[in-house]
């Protein structure tokens, strides 16, 4: 692409308006041939942002990284509809809050990665991708006993080589699909603002709206 830009801007004083023109639209069109723009799209790598079922299911999720003062109040709010969320966590709460991870197990509440420092891991080098995971993985390991199969990337940042070396580990990349704090998704999850406290409330809207029905629905 580059090199055709040169070379136009080399010729331009021999090329006449219709050439040029001629020229213009067809570097137009291959940088936006629907073939090209499908390889371009299809080769990033990506994590799982949702799974296609046959039944309407829902995967609830959070991610735990700075206060722990609402974990039991979610843990029993979800208990009290019989259900189990997945609890994406930092290995620095983790260090301050063993006995939240621990009720957490406990609950039956599935623990993913959320790295060990909630970095922009997208800025990290390989190595450093890596340490995140493995820190992290291994705080839960040690608290639980669980090996860790989930990874949430901080701020859901990523890029390709984020992507394929926690593959690497043996580990899924994770994303959310729905963000019910987010202003242009309120009106699918219900009118609530975006203070931690709130998600008690938005847990229990889901779970009244859409958990409890779908338990019925097994």
């Amino acid at each position: 692409m580059n090199n055709i830009k040169r070379i136009l801007m080399k010729h331009r004083r021999s090329l006449g308006p219709a050439a040029l023109v001629l020229a213009v639209a067809a570097i137009f069109w291959v940088v936006n041939s629907p073939a090209i723009v499908g390889v371009s799209a299809s080769a990033r790598e990506l994590p799982i942002y949702s799974v296609e079922r046959d039944n309407k299911a829902v995967s609830l999720t959070f991610d735990a990284a700075w206060g722990n003062e609402d974990t039991q109040k979610l843990i029993d709010i979800l208990n009290s509809y019989g259900v189990k969320a997945t609890f994406f966590l930092v290995g620095q709460w983790a260090d301050k809050y063993p006995e939240s991870v621990q009720a957490l197990a406990d609950a039956g509440m599935e623990i993913g990665d959320h790295s060990d420092t909630h970095p922009h891991m997208a800025k990290l080098s390989k190595k450093q991708i890596i340490d995140e995971v493995s820190l992290c993985a291994g705080k839960i390991k040690a608290i639980t006993g669980q090996d860790v199969k989930l990874f949430r990337c901080p701020y859901g940042e990523y890029d390709d080589e984020v992507i394929t070396t926690i593959r690497d580990m043996g580990i899924y990349p994770i994303q959310w699909d729905v963000e019910p704090s987010r202003t242009e998704e309120r009106s699918r999850c219900g009118p609530f603002g975006t203070h931690w406290a709130e998600w008690l409330k938005i847990t229990s809207y889901m779970a009244e709206k859409c958990l409890s029905p779908a338990k019925g629905e097994n």
